[in-house]
C-alpha cells in the first residue's frame, strides 16, 4: 500500500498539494471616472503602503506561497546544488582596464557579493569588497564605482533598501578611509571633473523618481550647498550623465522616448558655463561621441534606422553637419564609439548584431561578425582613446562568454578571457540552438530563438517561451549557466523577438508601441502557436515568462489566449496600466506617455483599456500562474501585482495554482546577492517543473 501511495503521488499534479487559500482579500469599491466612462476598482486600497491591511494581505500571500513550495523544496535544493556545482564559487570576470588600471570582479565561496580586485605588478589586491559594505544589510546594490582621474580617490554609489535611491561616498584609496562627504538619494552615477575634487551627479524627483537635476559637488564642502548645474522641467524627459572617452567634456543628455538634447561642460574648467550641443527638436533623437578632430553624431532625423554625421566644431544645427554614413533601411545603428584612429559602430541587420570598424584615415570599413543564427555580440569596456585595440564579447545560447582583444589596424584578434563552467560534464556540443520564423496575424515574420539538449523528442518536450517587447529593448540570445538545469530536464527554451523590440530595426519598435501595442501581444501568441503546431515542442506544454513590461505581456496574453499556456511566470509585472498611467504622482508615469500613450486623451485611454491586464480579467479558466514582486520596487509599485492577484483569485474558475510571492526586502530587480538571485530562479524552474511532474 505504501509503494502504491508513492506511485500515485508521483503522478498527482503538484497544485493538488496546495490548498485553495482560505483568505480572500477584502473589497472596497472605488469608482474611477474619466471621459464619461466609469471603472470600479475593488482593490484600489492596496496602494496604502505600510497599512495594516496591506501588510496582513501580503503576509497571508507569502505564507500561502511558502506552503505551496514546501513539497517542491527538495527540487529547489537540487537545482541550487546544480547551480553551485556548475558555476565556480570563486568565479572571476574578464580583466578590464579602467583609467589605466587593470581590474577584475571576483566572487568568493560562501559570500554573496563581489570583490573588485586590482591587478598590479603580478599581484591581486582587494580594491573594494561589497561583502564588507553589505555585512549588516538585508539588501545591497553597488550601482557605480568611479576612480578619480589620478586614481587616488574612489566614489561609490550604494543602495541599502532596493528603492534605487543611491548614496554617494568617497574613499581615499591609499588609506582606505572614507571622507566626510556624503550625498544622499541620487540616481547612482558619478562623473569626475579632471581636477580630482569635483564630481557631478543626478538627483531624482522625490515623488516621481524621475532623474531630472544635475548637481556639482566639490569635495570637502557640505552637499547641501552643491550647485544645481541643470534641471529638466519637462516631465516627459529624464537626464543622463557621461564623460567623453577623450576626457575633454562631460555630457548631460536630456531625453524622452522620441527626442533628446545634449549639453556639455568643460571637464578641465568647472567654472565654464553649460552649453547646449544641438537644441531639441520634436521627434529628433541624437547622441554625440567626441573625437579630438570633431564630433560624430548618431541621428534619426529623416533616418529611422539612424545615420552618422560629423562636425568639426560645435554645430548650430544639423544642416551644418556632414553626412558620414547615410541611413540604411536594412541596418539599425545602435551605437557609436570613437577612438583616435577608428570609429566603431554597433549595427543590427536582420536581427543579428555586428561591429563595424571605420579607419578614419583611409575610410575603409571592416566588420566583426559571427556566422551563426543565434548569438550575442557586444563591445566590452574600452576606456583608452589612443588605442587601436578594443575588447568585445561573444556568447550564444549554447556557448559561455569569450572576451576577445581585437586589433583594429591589423584586423586580428586573440582570446583575452574565456569563461567556462566548473561542471566537467558540460559540453556546448550537447545542445542545439536555432532561429525560426513564426508568422504573425498580419503576415510579418516573427523571429524566435530556441535552444534545447540534443536527443530530446521535440514534439513531446515542454517549452518555456520568454518575451519582453517594449521600449525598443531587444533580448540578447545569450548563454545562461542556470538554464542548463532546465534544458537537461527536457525543456525547450525560446525567446520571441516580438514587435516593441528593435530586433528587426526601428520600425519593429514603432509597430509595437502606442496605438500598435496589440502587435506585441499577438506576436507572442502567434510565436507560441507556431512552435507548438510545427513540432518544436508539445503544444499542450507551453509556459510563458516575462518581467516588468514583460509582465504586462504575460497579463495580456493570458487574458487573450488562456488556452495556450500550461503555466505563466509573471515577474514584477506592470499590469494595472490604465490606473497607473492616469496617476502622474506614481514614479516614472509621465515619461511613459510616449511609450504607452496618455490616457487623458480618449483615444489612448480606450485603446489602453483594451489590453490592460487588470481591467480585462474575467471569469474563465486561467492556467497555473506564479507572480512575483518586491515591496520596495520603484519601477512597478508592489500594489499592481498585489491587486492583480487578488482580482484573479476572485474571477478565475480553474483549480490551477495562483502563487504570489512578495519579497519584502527587494526592489525591481529582486533580492540582492547571488544566493537570493539563484534561489529566485530555482523557484521559477521548480514551479514549472513541478507542473510537469518532474520532481528531481
Amino acid at each position: 500500500m505504501y509503494k502504491l501511495q508513492l506511485i500515485l503521488i508521483t503522478f498527482i499534479p503538484l497544485y493538488m498539494f496546495a490548498q485553495v487559500p482560505k483568505f480572500i482579500a477584502p473589497k472596497n469599491s472605488k469608482i474611477l471616472s474619466i471621459h464619461g466612462h466609469n471603472r470600479s476598482d475593488d482593490y484600489y486600497w492596496m496602494n496604502e503602503r505600510d497599512s495594516k491591511a496591506v501588510l496582513e494581505n501580503l503576509k497571508q500571500e507569502n505564507e500561502y506561497a511558502s506552503d505551496y513550495f514546501k513539497p517542491l523544496q527538495p527540487l529547489i535544493n537540487s537545482l541550487m546544488t546544480e547551480f553551485d556545482k556548475r558555476i565556480n564559487p570563486n568565479e572571476v570576470s574578464a580583466p578590464f582596464i579602467l583609467n589605466g588600471k587593470k581590474y577584475q570582479m571576483k566572487n568568493t565561496d560562501g559570500k554573496d557579493y563581489q570583490q573588485i580586485i586590482l591587478l598590479e605588478k603580478n599581484k591581486e589586491l582587494i580594491f573594494f569588497d561589497e561583502n564588507e559594505r553589505a555585512k549588516d544589510a538585508d539588501y545591497y546594490d553597488l550601482a557605480d564605482w568611479s576612480p578619480s582621474p589620478n586614481n587616488e580617490l574612489l566614489a561609490v554609489s550604494e543602495d541599502f533598501i532596493g528603492r534605487r535611491k543611491y548614496s554617494i561616498t568617497f574613499r581615499e584609496n591609499k588609506s582606505g578611509k572614507y571622507l566626510a562627504d556624503k550625498i544622499e538619494e541620487t540616481s547612482g552615477g558619478v562623473v569626475w571633473a579632471n581636477d580630482n575634487k569635483t564630481v557631478y551627479y543626478i538627483k531624482k524627483d522625490p515623488q516621481t523618481l524621475r532623474e531630472y537635476q544635475v548637481f556639482m559637488h566639490v569635495l570637502g564642502t557640505d552637499s547641501k550647498a552643491d550647485v544645481l548645474i541643470y534641471q529638466e522641467d519637462d516631465e516627459k524627459f529624464s537626464v543622463g550623465l557621461e564623460k567623453t572617452i577623450t576626457d575633454k567634456y562631460i555630457f548631460i543628455s536630456s531625453y524622452s522616448s522620441t527626442s533628446s538634447e545634449t549639453w556639455f561642460l568643460d571637464a578641465n574648467n568647472t567654472k565654464e558655463p553649460l552649453m547646449v550641443f544641438l537644441p531639441r527638436r520634436k521627434d529628433h533623437l541624437y547622441q554625440v561621441a567626441h573625437h579630438l578632430n570633431g564630433f560624430y553624431i548618431l541621428s534619426n532625423q529623416d533616418a529611422p534606422n539612424r545615420k552618422v554625421l560629423f562636425a568639426k566644431s560645435f554645430p548650430r544645427n544639423l544642416e551644418q553637419c556632414q553626412v558620414l554614413i547615410p541611413v540604411n533601411p536594412e541596418t539599425l545603428i545602435e551605437g557609436i564609439s570613437t577612438f583616435k584612429n577608428f570609429l566603431v559602430l554597433d549595427e543590427r541587420n536582420n536581427g543579428l548584431r555586428k561591429i563595424k570598424l571605420r579607419n578614419l584615415s583611409s575610410g575603409v570599413d571592416s566588420y566583426i561578425s559571427i556566422d551563426e543564427e543565434t548569438y550575442s555580440l557586444n563591445l566590452g569596456l574600452n576606456d583608452d582613446y589612443t588605442s587601436d585595440e578594443i575588447f568585445y564579447s561573444y556568447n550564444s545560447m549554447t556557448t559561455p562568454s569569450t572576451i576577445f582583444q581585437y586589433n583594429m589596424a591589423s584586423n586580428t584578434k586573440k582570446v583575452w578571457f574565456e569563461k567556462s563552467l566548473m561542471d566537467p560534464s558540460f559540453k556546448s556540443s550537447d545542445y542545439e540552438s536555432q532561429r525560426i520564423w513564426a508568422t504573425a496575424n498580419d503576415g510579418e515574420k516573427i523571429p524566435v530563438s530556441i535552444v534545447y539538449k540534443k536527443g530530446i523528442d521535440l514534439k513531446t518536450a515542454p517549452c518555456l517561451l520568454y518575451g519582453y517587447g517594449s521600449y525598443g529593448y531587444t533580448i540578447p540570445d545569450g548563454f545562461s549557466a542556470l538554464r542548463i538545469s532546465l534544458l537537461n530536464r527536457g525543456f525547450v527554451f525560446a525567446s520571441a523577438h516580438i514587435r516593441g523590440s528593435k530586433y528587426m530595426g526601428e520600425t519593429w519598435y514603432e509597430d509595437g508601441k502606442l496605438q500598435k501595442k496589440m502587435n506585441t501581444f499577438t506576436d507572442f501568441i502567434n510565436a507560441a502557436e507556431f512552435i507548438g503546431h510545427m513540432g518544436y515542442c508539445d503544444k499542450e506544454k507551453i509556459y510563458a515568462q516575462g518581467g516588468s513590461a514583460g509582465g504586462l505581456l504575460m497579463g495580456a496574453i493570458v487574458n487573450l489566449a488562456p488556452y495556450l499556456w500550461k503555466g505563466i511566470v509573471s515577474q514584477v509585472p506592470f499590469v494595472d496600466v490604465v490606473t497607473t498611467m492616469l496617476d502622474e504622482s506614481i514614479p516614472l508615469t509621465t515619461g511613459e506617455f510616449e511609450e504607452w500613450g496618455n490616457p487623458n486623451d480618449p483615444e489612448a485611454y480606450y485603446y489602453m483599456l483594451k489590453y490592460s491586464p487588470y481591467d480585462n480579467i474575467h471569469k474563465m479558466d486561467y492556467p497555473a500562474m506564479f507572480v512575483t514582486t518586491g515591496y520596495h520596487d520603484s519601477q512597478v509599485q508592489y500594489w499592481e501585482p498585489m491587486k492583480y492577484v487578488a482580482k484573479l483569485r476572485e474571477y478565475k474558475t480553474s483549480a490551477n495554482p495562483l502563487i504570489f510571492d512578495c519579497n519584502m526586502d527587494a526592489g525591481h530587480g529582486g533580492g540582492s546577492g547571488r544566493s537570493n538571485e539563484r534561489l529566485e530562479i530555482a523557484k521559477v524552474y521548480a514551479f514549472i517543473l513541478g507542473l510537469e511532474g518532474i520532481l528531481k
